[in-house]
This record gives C-alpha cells, sequence and structure tokens, in this order.
C-alpha cells in the first residue's frame, strides 16, 4: 500500500489536527487541575521517583523498537523474503513512517504519561481534600446486599480456591503495569489506521481523568484495608507484598506529604476495570481481529475476578470502572472526531488495499 493511498483514506486538514490535539489537551486539562488541586493544599505537582518519566522513556524506547520490527515486516511481506533488502526498508519507512506520523504517535505517547503524572499527583492528595471521609462501609454494605448478606470475595476464595489460583490472579493483576503500555504502544505502532490508535490513546488518558475525579467522589481504601481478616487466609503473594507497601506509603505520605512518595490508594472506582473495558470495547468498535477480541475480554475478565478476590476493589468499584471505560470512549469520540463507523469502513479498505498491493507485489 502506498503512502498516497493511505493519506487518501485517511483525514485531512482540520479534522487531522483535531485527533492529534485531543490526546494533548486531556493532558493539560488533568494537568491543570493537578496544579490547581496541590497549590490549593501547600503542595506541588511532583513526580518525585521519576515513576512518569521512566515509564515515558521505556515505553518510547519499546515503541521505537516496535517501529522497527513494524517496517521490517511490512517489507519482508512486501518482497516475500527475509530479511528485506535494505532499499524497501528504507521505502517503506518513508512511506509508513511519516514526520507527520512520527510527530502525532510521540505526542499521544508523551501525553498520556503527562495525564498519568497529574493523576497520581491528584490521587495522592485526595485524604488532604476529603479527611476523614471515607466510604468503605456503605461501598461493603452494598456488596453483600447484592449477594444475599455473603462477602463477594469470601465466596470466590470458597469457590476457586486460595491455593494456585492467588498467584494466577496476583501475577495477572500486576501484570496490568506490561498491558496497559502494550496497547498504547501496539495501536499506535501497528495500526493500519493512525488516527484509530489516537482515539484509542486518548481514551486510555480521559480514564486517567474520570479515575481521579471519582476518588474525590467516594474517597475509599478497598476491601483488604478495610477488612483485612477476609483476606488472611490467602498464601503471600505479590499483590500482598504490594499491598503492604502502598500502605507504608500512605502513612508515610499522609505524616510528609510535601516530601514523601505520593500515596497511591483508593478503591473508587476501578481503573484496571475502566482500562481493561476500554480496551476491549475499543477492539469491536473499531473492527479488530476475533483472536484479539476474545484475547481482551479474557484479560478483562480475569482483571474482574482478580480485583475482587484480592482485596482491591468492591463490585461497586468495578461497575463504576465498566460504565467508566465506556465514557472515556465516548468522550475521546467527541473529542477527537473521530466516527466509529468511517473508522471500521475505513480500516477494511486499509486492509483490502494492503492485501491487493501484497499480492500483486
Amino acid at each position: 500500500m502506498s503512502a498516497t493511498t493511505a493519506d487518501a483514506r485517511s483525514p485531512t486538514g482540520f479534522a487531522r489536527w483535531r485527533i492529534v490535539v485531543a490526546g494533548p489537551i486531556v493532558a493539560l486539562a488533568i494537568l491543570v487541575w493537578a496544579i490547581v488541586a496541590t497549590d490549593s493544599l501547600g503542595l506541588v505537582v511532583r513526580d518525585p521517583d521519576h515513576v512518569a518519566a521512566q515509564y515515558f522513556v521505556l515505553v518510547g524506547t519499546g515503541a521505537a523498537l516496535l517501529v522497527v520490527l513494524d517496517v521490517v515486516l511490512r517489507a519482508a511481506r512486501r518482497t516475500g523474503s527475509f530479511p528485506p533488502p535494505r532499499a524497501t526498508i528504507a521505502g517503506v519507512r518513508r512511506e509508513r513512517w511519516t514526520p507527520w506520523r512520527l510527530a502525532a504517535a510521540g505526542s499521544a505517547l508523551f501525553a498520556f504519561y503527562v495525564s498519568y503524572m497529574a493523576y497520581r499527583n491528584l490521587k495522592a492528595i485526595v485524604p488532604l481534600a476529603r479527611p476523614d471521609q471515607l466510604f468503605d462501609t456503605q461501598l461493603a454494605e452494598f456488596d453483600r446486599a447484592i449477594f444475599a448478606g455473603n462477602d463477594p470475595a469470601t465466596l470466590l476464595h470458597t469457590l476457586i480456591g486460595t491455593g494456585v489460583t492467588t498467584q494466577v490472579l496476583s501475577t495477572a493483576y500486576v501484570a496490568f503495569i506490561v498491558f496497559l503500555p502494550l496497547t498504547i504502544g501496539v495501536s499506535l505502532v501497528f495500526s493500519r489506521d493512525l488516527e484509530a490508535g489516537l482515539f484509542y490513546t486518548t481514551a486510555q488518558s480521559i480514564n486517567w481523568v474520570l479515575g481521579a475525579a471519582s476518588y474525590f467522589l467516594l474517597p475509599s481504601l478497598g476491601p483488604v484495608y478495610a477488612d483485612p481478616g477476609i483476606f488472611s487466609a490467602l498464601p503471600s503473594s505479590e499483590v500482598t507484598h504490594l499491598q503492604g507497601v502502598l500502605m507504608d506509603q500512605r502513612v508515610a505520605f499522609l505524616a510528609h506529604p510535601a516530601s514523601a512518595t505520593p500515596q497511591a490508594i483508593a478503591a473508587f472506582a476501578s481503573l484496571h476495570i475502566s482500562m481493561s473495558f476500554t480496551a476491549a470495547l475499543a477492539a469491536h468498535l473499531l473492527g479488530l481481529g476475533q483472536r484479539l477480541k476474545v484475547a481482551l475480554w479474557t484479560w478483562f475478565g480475569v482483571t474482574m475476578i482478580g480485583t475482587i478476590y484480592l482485596g482491591w476493589h468492591y463490585v461497586a468499584d468495578n461497575v463504576a470502572g465498566v460504565i467508566m471505560g465506556a465514557m472515556a470512549l465516548v468522550l475521546a469520540g467527541l473529542l477527537t472526531g473521530v466516527d466509529l463507523r468511517t473508522a471500521r469502513t475505513r480500516r477494511a479498505g486499509l486492509v483490502a488495499v494492503g492485501d491487493e498491493a501484497a499480492a500483486t507485489s
């Protein structure tokens, strides 16, 4: 597929730039919110342990390697040989990764991690902005009300056991730190239609905003902190270690908010769920492959179970997470101007053109 063909099927002019600037607009909005909110408490926005910066560098490096892989694979497909000739690789790189595409993908990735940094600061100050206000009792009562007086985590422990299951769900939960940037990188690099990747990345950036807002709406710690006895029978795992570290950080932050690592405990709503749901639903809305959709829904289901089983979230947190994940896609559509029906049609056209080009080359 030539660059001319791809460009002919892509948005142009104002519509094209609207898609590109959507992510940075989200980043700017949440960053301004974080600056104003922290300043009202005598604090400043910061990345004290350089987590956001390190993630951006690591994920950016990974994305760059994916770009190389993308070019080589496309060149090999075009020539039918591996490794493909250098001239073909150079040609594919010029066609596929124009300065505009590189700038658009890079700015979306940068905006995503600026949004994350701002989100992290907002999440940290919830107990300072709403001191002594926790809704764990109400959220736990809601859970028991819909499960006939039973605690859903206890039901899961009884139903699927507390041995190997704990380690599997713990590993899956911790793997979210890989899952999220992987979906972002793949969507920006391998999408035949870059607008789809920008739309998806913008939606995930919006999830940071919605998540931060939900923490202020209903401050809560989560079942494992509010009622640790329910989870005392679970074997030690990476998650139990992480839960202990997070509580230590919360205590230190509340004692020294200006210098300590920002605390990161907040249950309502679940961003693991909202972001996983966004990924799975986006795959359907954008008309992606069946195997990918099955994999993403499987991930979503495992994450849903894990958040309850391991005590991170109440059922209400996950319900709210699903709603937020859908809202993020709707808002991303409004902000980017992407018409999902047109995007699916354009993607199908790009696939057809690409297949035809491969067959005749």
